[in-house]
């Protein structure tokens, strides 16, 4: 039995190993059709938010390539996560201070994300920015909208569960 539970955990991570770097060929192939440099450290912090599944501060994400880099310093995570969130590879979660990657890092939308009070877990729902109510009311009132970011706070399945057990 344990060697069953080892097995399929060793699949789970191959598994996941092959999204993760399948994430990083498309954000690779994105980089040079849009003239961009998908360098190696961002390409570190890129893999490290696609790893973790939660939001990271640029410390926390400055703990997980320090060992490759050595101390790698604070402005490192910081230009790196500035670029992933400005091409659309990796969210800001205000609430938070943290980061995430993006789910649909191909597709223009509104970010909606629900935030874990107890683990930090993220999850991103995705929204299409012309079609939401805030959208609507905006162009009623002849608002045009840049950016929107939604973020709602609870406790996700996990959490909830281990709660009641």
């Amino acid at each position: 039995m344990a060697e069953e539970i080892e097995n399929l955990a060793r699949y789970m991570r191959c598994g996941h190993a092959t999204e993760i770097q399948a994430a990083l060929d498309r954000a690779e192939a994105k980089c040079g059709a849009q003239g961009l440099n998908l360098t190696s450290g961002r390409r570190k912090v890129l893999s490290v938010l696609l790893q973790e599944h939660r939001a990271l501060s640029a410390y926390e994400i400055l703990e997980f390539i320090s060992p490759e880099n050595g101390r790698a310093k604070p402005p490192i995570a910081y230009r790196a996560l500035n670029f992933l969130t400005e091409h659309g590879f990796a969210h800001r979660i205000e609430r938070l201070n943290a980061y995430v990657a993006c789910t649909h890092p191909e597709e223009t939308h509104a970010p909606a994300f629900m935030i874990c009070r107890l683990c930090h877990a993220v999850d991103e729902v995705h929204m299409k920015p012309a079609k939401s109510a805030l959208a609507t009311a905006a162009r009623a009132k002849g608002f045009q909208i840049e950016r929107t970011t939604f973020e709602a706070e609870g406790i996700c399945p996990t959490c909830a569960n281990a709660a009641h057990t």
